[in-house]
């Protein structure tokens, strides 16, 4: 058995899941867009992965994903469009011309010799990202495309929410639509507040529904100024509410009771809201303590 395997094994073993008489009935299946459902999970649990610091899990995670690129390829390949090679091709060559400072004669492999592209040496990440627009924007021009109507244009629609967020606003910033002090957007998020408690007493459930996305908007712009990626933070609340119920739900089997009942008629049975709140309080301090003794040296 060979081993391990390399690229182009992998690149072979998708070729035969699609081969029309002896492949794989599921993957022959497959469209581009039956697979994008499948590729978003493996995007996320990618993330999961990172998020969790389980680098070992990572590995198989990004492999999951690497499957969606190859995946993609081989539909184009059958399509005689263009193949794994041609996306690595157009890949490394947008890589090397966006990066003038690096490759500054526009070849991976040249002479490192100047062209006069980068008139000085980027020194900051935010350097970095003013001369990748720079190039974008000539290589639109060279290209022939006009340019975008609106600056908010290029945004993907499919992003999650909060991120497209971000990413609209970063652009509205651009041109000096922004708040210069997280306070001010504090004061927002109190007025948006307002507007949903307003909303709520007029019993209009379609003015509360744009309100309080104007209030998850406003949030999310707080949330870029202190410089918090929303989408991790919510990611990293969800988590730590899943745990924290997790330690409820056992802390109430505890008593003999568990916290679900069988049936409406078992309604009465429940915990009140009250007893949960005592369970959620000790799952805190349960959690603290896992966490400073997380913290606390090993004695060898």
């Amino acid at each position: 058995m060979q081993r391990p395997y390399a690229l182009d094994d992998l690149l072979n073993l998708m070729a035969r899941l699609r081969d029309p008489e002896t492949g794989c009935p599921w993957d022959l299946k497959q469209t581009r867009q039956s697979l994008v459902p499948h590729t978003l999970e493996e995007v996320y649990e990618v993330v999961e992965c990172i998020e969790a610091n389980d680098v070992e899990h990572l590995k198989e995670e990004l492999g999951d994903l690497l499957l969606q690129v190859i995946f993609y390829a081989q539909l184009a390949n059958e399509e005689q469009r263009y193949n794994f090679a041609d996306i690595v091709d157009v890949l490394t060559n947008k890589l090397v011309t966006r990066h003038p400072h690096i490759f500054p004669d526009g070849e991976l492999y040249g002479s490192g010799v100047a062209t006069g592209i980068v008139s000085e040496q980027p020194q900051t990440p935010e350097e970095v990202s003013q001369l990748w627009q720079k190039v974008k924007a000539a290589e639109r021009e060279l290209k022939g495309e006009l340019p975008a109507e609106s600056l908010l244009d290029g945004v993907p629609l499919n992003l999650p929410a909060m991120t497209r967020a971000v990413k609209l606003q970063k652009k509205a910033a651009k041109v000096g639509f922004d708040w210069d002090d997280p306070l001010l957007v504090l004061d927002k998020m109190e007025e948006e507040l307002a507007e949903i408690r307003e909303a709520l007493a007029a019993g209009n459930q379609d003015e509360v529904a744009a309100e309080m996305g104007d209030f998850i908007f406003a949030s999310v712009n707080l949330a870029r100024h202190l410089k918090v990626d929303p989408e991790s933070a919510v990611r990293s609340t969800n988590r730590k509410f899943e745990q924290r119920f997790k330690m409820i739900e056992t802390l109430c089997l505890d008593t003999g009771k568990p916290l679900t009942v069988a049936n409406q008629a078992d309604a009465k049975q429940r915990f009140s809201l009250e007893q949960l709140d005592v369970y959620w309080e000790a799952a805190k301090l349960k959690e603290s303590q896992l966490k400073e003794s997380n913290c606390q040296p090993k004695n060898n």
